[in-house]
């Protein structure tokens, strides 16, 4: 068995599909996760997502212990959207309205950015936590502001970095990607795998 810190229901549903056994360990009410999510000055998307990650990973170990649960490793994630515009990366988080879900969408239209996506695994208390990035590219196609209006209207955009879902609506605006389709989605199916390996964690291929 393993916890899973995260509150995304595509992850939850990845590791459902390869049949770990997990439970989820979510913030408390007091805590508020976006306070990790602030970007630092000059700071790197990958070193980011990566910092982003680890300092998720650590609250959950802490709310583990203040609740005095049972120890079992514990999987984080965190996605990032990353728009290069003259040398400068643009992270894209999550929209607040469907104004602002509109404005990522149409600086994304007919142009390639790049989903990095940081998982990490703490096995032990008393080791350094196990963790990888993937990166992966994706292109969207020269849609109408029309067509990106009409996905707006879906409320499918609102929660989602960069104002879109690969794995729902947001697919149709997408002409092709690079890398790995469930990396885009927020948990790499393959990097994943590994470190369910690493820490003795069975699912369906390595029971």
């Amino acid at each position: 068995m393993m916890y899973l810190a995260s509150q995304s229901p595509r992850r939850q549903a990845i590791l459902n599909d390869l049949q770990v056994k997990f439970q989820l360990l979510l913030p408390e009410p007091f805590e508020n996760p976006e306070l990790l999510e602030v970007a630092l000055p000059q700071e790197s998307s990958k070193d980011y997502v990566l910092r982003v990650t680890l300092l998720k990973l650590q609250a959950a170990v802490e709310r583990l212990n203040r609740q005095a649960l049972p120890w079992a490793p514990i999987l984080c994630a965190d996605t990032t959207v990353v728009l290069t515009k003259n040398g400068q990366e643009m992270i894209l988080g999550k929209p607040h309205d469907a104004k602002e879900a509109l404005s990522m969408l149409e600086l994304l239209n007919d142009q390639c950015h790049v989903v990095h996506t940081a998982i990490a695994i703490q096995i032990t208390q008393d080791q350094a936590a196990e963790y990888v990035i993937n990166s992966s590219k994706v292109y969207f196609a020269n849609n109408s502001t029309q067509k990106l209006k009409s996905y707006v209207a879906t409320s499918e955009p609102l929660g989602k970095a960069g104002a879109y879902a690969i794995q729902g609506l947001g697919s149709c605006l997408i002409e092709k990607i690079e890398g790995s389709h469930s990396a885009i989605m927020g948990l790499p199916i393959f990097e994943t795998s590994s470190l369910l390996e690493k820490a003795g964690i069975g699912f369906i291929l390595c029971p």
